[in-house]
């Protein structure tokens, strides 16, 4: 019994040093990303381009809106002061040398003071729909990208698989699994960098959103308590 015990743990052992233990393959991100071969790289490369555009977008609106939500808490008061002592040209100058969209608004209306309180109203508004579009300007463009940044990606995906299989087509059915799963994980990464790139974008543009209610909503109130100023002047 021992003797039959004895032979297989040599053939155990024999096995083991016949067969070696499998290496784990590391990769790092660069070749993840590089390794894709051309139609790859050129999607990653347009991500990437994506990514960075996004990102600018989103500092330099997130920059202009903070700007514009910067305002004295006593600029109403002051205006209050001024047009109630009847000094309209000091009103105007201090909405001059105050740069928001608020200041513009009381300006705009400043300078209607005498016609109907409806035209003042209207021309208000209308100052106030150029000043939201100046806040919006090229907010969309995060939006788009927040869209398109996902589709690229899941299409190079596919060009990917496409070009996967087509590998295993022309090697006659003796392609290596190995090479078949490389390629597989290859496409497969422009998806997970077109999904960060469309979920960047798609929280900047939310951000920017809210961001810019806030400063249409200071806008809308000062507006009002500027025309309920010149109501009680009546």
């Amino acid at each position: 019994m021992s003797l039959f015990l004895q032979a297989d743990t040599l053939s155990v052992a024999q096995d083991a040093l016949g067969d070696p233990a499998p290496v784990e393959k590391t990769l790092s991100i660069w070749e993840l990303l590089t390794s894709g071969g051309l139609a790859g790289q050129i999607v990653i490369i347009a991500l990437f381009v994506m990514l960075f555009f996004a990102i600018y977008l989103y500092l330099e609106r997130l920059m202009a809106v903070s700007a514009a939500s910067k305002i004295d808490n006593n600029f109403m008061l002051q205006i209050k002061d001024h047009i109630s002592n009847g000094r309209l040209d000091s009103a105007k100058m201090l909405c001059a040398s105050t740069n928001s969209p608020v200041a513009r608004l009381i300006q705009k209306g400043i300078s209607r003071i005498g016609n109907r309180l409806e035209d003042i109203n209207t021309a208000i508004e209308n100052a106030g729909k150029l000043e939201v579009y100046k806040l919006e300007k090229n907010v969309s463009m995060l939006a788009t990208i927040s869209g398109a940044g996902p589709m690229t990606g899941f299409l190079g995906t596919v060009v990917g698989m496409i070009m996967a299989f087509h590998k295993m087509a022309s090697g006659g059915g003796q392609i290596e699994v190995g090479a078949l799963a490389e390629g597989i994980y290859t496409a497969m990464t422009t998806t997970v960098v077109g999904l960060i790139v469309g979920l960047v974008a798609y929280m900047g543009y939310n951000h920017l959103v809210v961001r810019t209610d806030k400063v249409v909503n200071q806008m809308e109130l000062n507006a009002v308590e500027f025309l309920d100023l010149l109501n009680e002047r009546k």
